[in-house]
């Protein structure tokens, strides 16, 4: 078969040493054909399947390759013409023909190229671009000629025997060379170019693939400026959330449906033992409830897990099986370096071998470390990715479980827990996910580690095997005791979270009852526990590091000692020390990192244990729902919605529904968006929608019109525009049915009639469609076709009014207690008499809704925007606006460029100096331990040669032992100390920057919070603070131990070989600059994963409390949507930064291999003048620094991007606080005494540069009269602007307010709040007991609360609670109606009995008769205070000593009704609007 049969004896034992001819001939040329034979069939089958013929026209590239491909098959023919020519030619000679293989040879390769041609074809069909195998085909071809070729150039140099053959080798090597260039370039058909550009992935050739050239381009453009998330590139469709949420429900449901049965099983198994056993023992059956409790809970944890599991298993198989192979591959990889180490160390001991060699070693140690790099980063990648897509499922089935879940269970969690589940619970998933592999990894390293030492070192390995089992138990106590506390701390983050969730929702009440002290210190107490958990945690942290850094000093002296005591034989040589002290290091890792694993996956394992009414409406009814207090209207609206759990019964509803709920449910979306609500757009539909729900005149002054953004919870919008726009919103959708749970309580009464003409009434838009309404307004009653009167949950009268009116029942009892007229013959000839002359809309439509409120907040947002501009670097994307004043929230600010060096300095202050010090320097004292200890070995090696053929002094091997066991155990200690005190100070940092941040968030003014979404604020307390407690203590210690590692091992080298240092500097140089670049992308990148985060829990919360609204309106796909576009913005910067963590990896590594090769190569040349043992030493530190190199890249840039935590926590504690809680000048004790208010041409405007609110306001009310104030004005009039004045809320911008002769602008802001009272036009509760909620501070006493519960009609409603002042308030208070949440508020305000009462439209939400209850108690209990109420019922302020009137900013009118309603001007106009007249006021 070959040419050369046994010349094959001496081609290596020479100073110049080549491979055997046959070798070259045969199996070189095998291998690479081979592989592509193997590989081939799958790029065969797409020729197979004829449906996919590529129509496209042929590309250059294509062309290239086949015509390359095509000349290589001639020159496979003429190898073969020549070889037939030598044998069979006219010149032949018979005696000497040629080898087979000179037939067989040319005969495969012809083959093969025939086969490479369909390849390239079948890869055109697929439309792939380029093909991974094909390259390594080239490559492998290549790589296999570089022998041949320079045998060939060897023979030439002496001459060229065969010219032809010569030739055509050299003719088709460099077709090969052509063939391998071309395979890399990726073949992009111009219908894909633009796709391309926006995500480069998809046009990735395979070599681009495995370096992560592709990102090349993006990290460029982030070294010159800041990335922004318009610069993300698309994601690929198998990462969307979509794809993935798609893929994941498909596998859930059927894993889902099998863990129920099993669970029903394992149920009726149970309950059929419990059966048996209380059989068998009477006294059994009589187990307390709460055991029982407790077992069916413990059985609910153990059920859910099953499936979850499963379900993420057959989800992601296919990367799962690919990141295993990878980490298989790796993981062998592994184990040559030591092994070639080794064969190293004795080259340089036997200096007769020839040089040639420790070159090749040199070089094979270099291209096992890069084939190590390329394996280990692509598992890498695999696994990051896969984390990632098991964060996106999980998200997006939370959020899909949200919009389904019963309204029972979704109070069992508040909006806070849930968005916890969603954050912290699957970004837990998403770590454990990444390291998964570890878990049959570390287990298998473990095993070859031992396997090799053995060989080294024999039995006494087991020594050492020892020690590891031994420190096993430990480490796993350890980590159940973190496992524990971890789940302690959840509880209190959770605790915490929803508390600050619940005072910034609140804030606005806080400020007016000055509650903040009270609610910072329930915070502080909350966090003082969380943060001694996390001092312990960190001190069992500190212990676990001690055990991971000692193991394998322990391990090695354990070895090495028993290995010299047992046979004096046993020399401890250079070979056997480092080859072992490499194993060593390689069992480090899986030995730290096992115990830690399994205490993350059971964490996460834990954390998956996650009255009668009959009524019929016929179609096209307008039915009113009427009742007090509490009776259930609300509740009924729940029911026809399906949102109450029935207990028995049914609900049928024909056709599709509407629902406006009773607190409007504003989208922060733009106006339009919020009316549209996911409808199409159709121009006069929306036009006469606008007109009929009164919002054409709010349009045309908002700042942008119909495409104003609104804010987080309509916070731009006055109570009765955001009603007004959810009616519209309902009016739009073209329903069937209209559930209105009181629309019109919110709006001026004037309003509430245009309403219920133009809308909702008998000649409305709505006149044809089913409406049910719930109503407290009398005056409309006469206009429906039906009435149902609700009492304590049960209808008790239904009929039209006038049967009703006539029975004499409730209702009629009802009417006679509030009508306003004498005869409803009156009444409803009035109302008619005010529609004909009012159709027309009078002038004073057009300032009914004069919503300064929306001109301030554009004006507050235009000032924000220009002073931002000014003063930092801070980008703002909004600066080509559409229109000014459209956009209210702002994007969120990003710091951009680098972290300053005061953010780490502030972080380090806050640790304490003398803390961050001694850390520094005894962890510089422990890499001085490290590298004595390995110096210390190699001196011990050498005794190997001093001792040769002698017998080893005892004194001395003790010696040995006893120092390397004593610097061994120092690096321990060392280590151990550093961390416990980094512990402490860190902890203190936390505390400090949590306590500044929540002090200060606490004193901002309130203009802060209505122009930033709660998300954001929720965001610095959440993530923020959780990577300033966790992550940054984590990345600085890494950080610290990784920088004194490297700066060791390069000491090491340099020692050992001098001539290292020439090399340091470039590397350095190289590593610096991809350092450079990759930090300014990936820290932007994680800046854009935080900035981009807010948003989707933003959406969560939002959704979560308008889900009634979704549901009615079935508009759930649309929000899944919208979840999935906003999960997939954030994704983009998530996939980029993992994508960006291996490019800059392989770099890294890349430098790292370099080291290594370096370290061996200048072995091998100054093998002469230098020692085997510290060769040993110089090679196994330098193995050491690839990863160490990584690793410190890897920890600075995370400090860097995690110290942003602290950036962005400073951002919020230097924002502007409002004025001083308590200053020097205190009020008198008793201030306010008399309860006199004076405006002194008091002006106010919400920011300096903007136009002012109030305009000029002077008035005196006096202490004399028994003074009632009331105060109206159309919406935007001022109205809640003058309260929030006289709380300070807005500072003056000119003129005074005196209370009793106090300017109140001069004593400090809780002086001045804890003396008023307000009652609020929201009422707001806390989650927690109603003790808590009336008096925070605890000043009262029971006796005290219980009387003013009674004075507001709550104490047989509260005493009829199982835990009566302990009963638990939900969050929100939504486990209490809107009418008793106000009875609270009213309670508050009873027992604080200040001189001076606001009413802020306080009885707005409550129906009249508890309304009636309101007035009377305020005018017994506060005859004698000033009492200022903003009523839009003008009703209620009828019998005020003085009504003001107020239109933008200034008082019109202020004198007694009476005189008002005789002047005829604007009060008169109102009250005839209301049905007012002076006789009826008379009869009141």
């Amino acid at each position: 078969m070959c040419v050369c049969v046994l010349q094959n004896v001496s081609y290596l034992k020479r100073p110049d040493p080549d491979l055997p001819l046959c070798v070259e001939q045969t199996v070189l040329v095998w291998i690479p054909l081979c592989f592509l034979w193997l590989c081939a069939p799958w790029h065969l089958l797409a020729l197979c399947q004829s449906a996919n013929v590529n129509t496209q026209p042929l590309s250059k590239l294509y062309i290239c390759k086949q015509l390359v491909v095509s000349l290589l098959f001639l020159t496979a023919i003429a190898h073969l013409g020549v070889t037939l020519g030598e044998d069979f030619g006219p010149n032949s000679d018979q005696s000497s023909i040629n080898a087979g293989v000179y037939y067989a040879n040319p005969v495969l390769f012809a083959v093969t190229w025939i086969l490479v041609l369909l390849c390239h074809e079948g890869l055109r069909r697929e439309g792939a671009i380029d093909s991974a195998s094909l390259f390594l085909f080239w490559l492998l071809l290549v790589v296999c000629d570089i022998f041949p070729f320079q045998t060939l150039l060897r023979e030439a140099l002496r001459l060229v025997p065969d010219v032809p053959r010569f030739s055509l080798f050299y003719i088709s090597f460099g077709l090969e060379l052509i063939a391998l260039v071309l395979s890399t370039v990726a073949d992009i058909p111009p219908e894909a170019k633009d796709l391309i550009k926006k995500n480069p992935e998809a046009g990735a050739p395979f070599l681009s693939r495995i370096t992560f050239n592709w990102l090349n381009s993006m990290v460029l453009k982030g070294y010159k400026q800041p990335l922004v998330q318009e610069d993300m590139w698309d994601l690929n469709e198998s990462d969307s959330t979509a794809f993935i949420n798609e893929r994941f429900q498909h596998f859930m449901k059927p894993e889902l449906d099998a863990a129920r049965v099993r669970f029903q099983n394992k149920m009726k198994k149970k309950s059929a033992k419990t059966r048996d056993s209380a059989q068998e023992d009477p006294q059994q059956s009589g187990l307390s409830k709460d055991e029982k409790k407790k077992k069916d809970s413990k059985e609910e944890e153990n059920y859910p897990s099953s499936w979850l599991i499963t379900t993420i298993y057959k989800t992601f198989k296919r990367i799962l099986i690919e990141s295993v192979c990878f980490k298989l591959l790796e993981d062998v990889l592994t184990f040559v370096s030591p092994q070639l180490l080794k064969l190293m160390i004795s080259f340089t001991q036997d200096k007769s071998r020839y040089a040639w060699e420790g070159y090749l070693y040199a070089v094979l140690l270099m291209v096992v470390a890069l084939l190590q790099s390329l394996t280990l980063q692509q598992y890498f990648q695999r696994c990051h990715v896969l984390g990632m897509k098991v964060r996106t499922a999980l998200m997006a089935a939370v959020y899909k479980k949200a919009l389904v879940v019963s309204n029972d269970t979704r109070k069992e969690s508040t909006v806070g827990e849930m968005v916890n589940l969603m954050s912290a619970d699957a970004q837990r998933f998403n770590d454990v996910t990444t390291s998964i592999h570890l878990l049959w990894s570390c287990p298998l390293q473990i095993i070859i580690s031992i396997v090799f030492l053995w060989l080294e070192l024999g039995p006494s390995v087991l020594a050492g095997v020892g020690v590891m089992v031994l420190i096993i138990p430990t480490n796993a106590l350890i980590a159940t005791k973190a496992r524990k506390l971890q789940i302690e701390n959840m509880k209190f983050k959770d605790k915490r979270m929803k508390i600050m969730n619940e005072i910034l929702n609140g804030i606005k009440i806080l400020k007016l009852y000055a509650w903040e002290p009270s609610f910072q210190k329930h915070v502080e107490d909350i966090r003082g526990e969380e943060l001694k958990v996390m001092k312990k945690f960190a001190y069992l942290h500190s212990f676990s590091i001690l055990t991971s850094c000692c193991i394998p000093a322990l391990v090695s002296l354990a070895t090495f000692a028993i290995f010299v005591s047992v046979s004096n034989d046993n020399v401890l040589t250079a070979e056997k020390a480092f080859t072992s002290i490499s194993l060593f290091n390689i069992l480090r890792a899986p030995l730290a990192m096992l115990p830690m694993l399994i205490a993350s996956v059971v964490q996460v394992i834990q954390l998956l244990c996650v009255s009668s009414v009959n009524l019929d409406i016929e179609p096209g009814q307008l039915v009113a729902v009427v009742g007090a207090v509490g009776s259930g209207k609300s509740s009924l609206m729940s029911a026809l919605l399906g949102e109450m759990h029935s207990t028995k019964g049914f609900i049928n509803i024909m056709g599709s529904l509407a629902f406006v709920p009773q607190q409007a449910w504003i989208q922060n979306a733009t106006l339009k968006d919020n009316i549209l609500f996911g409808s199409p757009h159709e121009e006069e539909n929306f036009k006469k929608v606008i007109q009929a729900c009164a919002l054409a005149p709010d349009l045309e002054l908002l700042p942008g019109g119909d495409l104003t953004e609104i804010g987080e919870k309509g916070i731009n919008l006055s109570g009765g525009q955001k009603q007004r726009v959810s009616l519209a919103r309902a009016v739009y959708s073209q329903a069937d049915i209209y559930l209105l749970d009181d629309p019109l309580s919110a709006v001026d009464s004037h309003v509430g009639k245009h309403l219920f003409e133009n809308v909702i009434g008998p000649n409305g838009i709505l006149k044809n469609k089913t409406r049910i309404l719930v109503t407290h307004g009398i005056s409309f009653l006469p206009y429906v076709d039906k009435i149902v009167v609700l009492e304590n949950g049960v209808i008790s009268e239904v009929g039209s009014y006038e049967n009703l009116r006539a029975s004499g029942g409730a209702f009629s009892k009802f009417l006679d207690t509030y009508a306003k007229e004498q005869n409803e013959g009156q009444d409803a000839e009035h109302f008619e008499l005010i529609r004909d002359g009012d159709d027309a809309q009078p002038d004073g439509a057009s300032e009914d809704t004069v919503s300064l409120t929306l001109e301030r907040e554009d004006s507050i947002r235009r000032s924000q925007r220009n002073g931002r501009r000014n003063t930092s670097v801070k980008t703002s994307e909004n600066a080509d606006e559409p229109q000014k004043g459209q956009k209210l929230i702002e994007k969120e600010t990003m710091e951009t460029g680098q972290v300053k060096l005061g953010v780490f300095l502030q972080y380090l202050r806050a640790m304490g100096w003398g803390y961050s010090a001694m850390v520094f320097l005894i962890y510089f004292i422990q890499t001085a331990a490290f590298t004595g200890q390995n110096l210390w070995l190699s001196d011990w090696t050498g005794d190997s040669v001093e001792y040769y053929n002698m017998t080893y002094p005892s004194w001395k091997r003790d010696t040995r032992v006893g120092v390397f066991g004593a610097l061994g155990v120092a690096q321990g200690l060392f280590v151990f100390l550093g961390t416990l005190l980094l512990a402490n100070a860190s902890i203190n940092a936390s505390r400090i920057l949590y306590s500044r941040l929540l002090n200060n968030i606490l004193r901002v003014p309130m203009v802060f919070f209505d122009t930033t979404p709660i998300g954001r604020v929720i965001n610095r307390f959440a993530k923020d603070i959780f990577t300033i407690d966790e992550a940054i203590p984590a990345s600085l210690r890494s950080c610290l131990l990784c920088l004194m590692s490297v700066l060791g091992t390069v000491f090491v080298i340099c020692l050992v070989t001098p001539f290292f240092a020439i090399v340091i500097i470039p590397l350095a140089l190289i590593y610096f600059f991809v350092q450079r670049f990759y930090i300014a992308t990936s820290r932007q990148l994680r800046r854009l994963d935080s900035v981009s985060r807010s948003p989707i829990y933003s959406h969560f919360g939002e959704t979560v409390s308008g889900l009634s609204v979704i549901r009615a309106y079935k508009h759930q796909d649309r929000f899944l949507k919208h979840n999935e576009v906003t999960i997939d913005e954030n994704l983009k910067s998530i996939y980029l930064r993992i994508v960006s963590d291996r490019w800059l990896a392989i770099r890294l590594e890349f430098v790292g291999n370099l080291v290594v090769f370096f370290a061996a190569l200048f072995a091998v040349i100054s093998r002469d003048s230098i020692d085997s043992n510290v060769v040993g030493l110089s090679v196994s530190y330098a193995l050491n620094v690839t990863q160490t190199l990584n690793w410190l890249v890897m920890t600075t840039s995370a400090l860097e991007t995690n110290i942003v935590a602290v950036e962005r926590v400073n951002e919020y504690t230097q924002l502007k606080n409002e004025a001083d809680w308590v200053t020097d000048t205190r009020p008198p004790q008793m201030w306010p005494e008399a309860g006199r208010v004076q405006f002194e041409n008091f002006k106010v405007r919400y920011r300096p540069e903007l136009d002012l609110v109030l305009h000029g306001i002077t008035c005196d009310i006096d202490s004399t009269e028994k003074v009632c104030i009331g105060i109206v004005g159309r919406t935007g009039a001022g109205k809640s602007s003058l309260t929030n004045c006289l709380f300070r809320i807005i500072e003056a911008a000119e003129g005074c307010i005196r209370i009793d002769d106090v300017d109140i602008s001069t004593i400090g802001l809780h002086d001045l709040r804890n003396r008023l009272t307000i009652i609020p036009q929201d009422p707001v509760l806390f989650s927690g007991s109603l003790r808590m909620n009336l008096d925070p501070f605890d000043k009262f006493s029971d006796e005290e609360i219980w009387r003013v519960l009674e004075l507001s009609h709550l104490q047989s409603y509260v005493s009829g609670l199982q835990e009566g002042l302990q009963h638990k308030v939900a969050e929100g208070g939504e486990n209490l109606s809107v009418g008793q949440r106000q009875l609270l508020c009213l309670a508050r305000a009873l027992l604080r009995k200040s001189r001076i009462l606001i009413l802020d439209e306080a009885t707005a939400a409550v129906d009249l008769e508890t309304d009636n209850l309101i007035q009377n108690t305020i005018h017994k209990e506060f005859s004698d205070c000033t009492v200022l109420t903003i009523a839009h019922r003008l009703h209620s302020i009828m019998d005020s000593s003085r009504v003001m009137v107020l239109d933008a900013g200034k008082i019109l009118e202020f004198d007694s009704p009476s005189n008002l309603l005789e002047k005829e001007g604007h009060f008169y106009a109102m009250a005839k609007d209301a049905g007012i007249t002076l006789e009826s006021n008379t009869h009141l």
